[in-house]
């Protein structure tokens, strides 16, 4: 085990140590994989946002009823019972005038002018979240007596939620090809170098090293390029992100509400290590394997 322990550790610092002569093409292939890391998940966690932003397009299919302004609070909680009674209705909310204002008073700058009013103009408002086609509910409710207005977003809501649904689709597409980019940058730098060293690798095939043996350094030096620009993949991800908030928030707050950019959490930040680790991993050990198997020492 101290002899398998000691392998990898001369390994690794054989591989750091061949970053460290080289520094411009370690930055620069470091440089290139993280643009192409970088680039699909800021898409990706860009439409989250918005989602969120949008307040969950996907699941929000909230159907507003407006009853007329003469309708009392008790004729209102029983249509609203009635309502629940629906089995295409999963949940009914009440919503008083009087919580109508105070919500409207809060959101906007007209409190002055509410103030100077003789009374309420607001009518009982139902909310109500459709168990599943809101458009369905939405025009079963407005024949009903007691309704003056039924509002239901469902058609810009649709797109919306078809537009993030492209997107998601564009950064998988561009996940892929850029990840394909990225394999064939660090599979193209550690191909250089095992030609470099072909003839120390001769060498050690020709003394009976086995192909794990030579492989193992470059198979590091591949995971450490990987690594490297998952770490500066985040860092990029970050600086974008802490650029962009300051405006955001000033443009968010100019609407009356509060909002912050999330990132790509603890677990996302374990995987944007290990996927590009395991990205370079892969391509040295395609680039190692294609040599090996073309320039194996004749036996005699």
């Amino acid at each position: 085990l101290r002899h398998w322990l000691g392998l990898h550790a001369h390994g690794l610092l054989s591989s750091l140590g061949r970053m460290a002569s080289r520094p411009l093409a370690s930055l620069l292939t470091v440089t290139v994989m993280a643009i192409a890391i970088m680039l699909p998940v800021a898409l990706a966690l860009t439409l989250a946002n918005v989602q969120r932003f949008s307040g969950d397009v996907q699941a929000s299919r909230q159907v507003t009823v407006f009853l007329h302004q003469d309708i009392g609070m008790d004729r209102a909680n029983a249509i609203a019972g009635q309502l629940r009674a629906r089995h295409d209705v999963a949940t009914v909310t009440v919503r008083s005038p009087a919580e109508g204002l105070a919500e409207f008073r809060k959101m906007s700058d007209l409190a002055p002018a509410l103030d100077a009013l003789d009374g309420n103009p607001l009518p009982a408002v139902l909310l109500i979240e459709p168990a599943d086609d809101g458009a369905a509910v939405a025009a079963s409710l407005k024949p009903m007596p007691e309704v003056d207005v039924v509002q239901q977003d469902s058609v810009w809501r649709e797109r919306l939620s078809a537009w993030l649904e492209l997107g998601r689709r564009v950064a998988w597409v561009l996940a892929a090809l850029l990840g394909a980019g990225a394999l064939g940058v660090v599979g193209n730098t550690v191909r250089l170098d095992v030609q470099n060293r072909s003839e120390e690798i001769g060498v050690l095939q020709f003394l009976g090293a086995t192909d794990g043996f030579v492989r193992r350094p470059f198979l590091y030096l591949g995971a450490l390029h990987g690594l490297f620009a998952g770490a500066m993949a985040l860092a990029l991800l970050a600086l974008a992100g802490g650029l962009l908030q300051p405006p955001l928030a000033r443009l968010v707050a100019s609407y009356g509400s509060h909002f912050g950019l999330q990132g790509p959490g603890a677990l996302g930040a374990v995987a944007l290590l290990a996927g590009p680790l395991l990205l370079g991993w892969l391509g040295a050990w395609l680039a190692t394997g294609h040599h090996l198997r073309r320039n194996r020492p004749a036996r005699t």
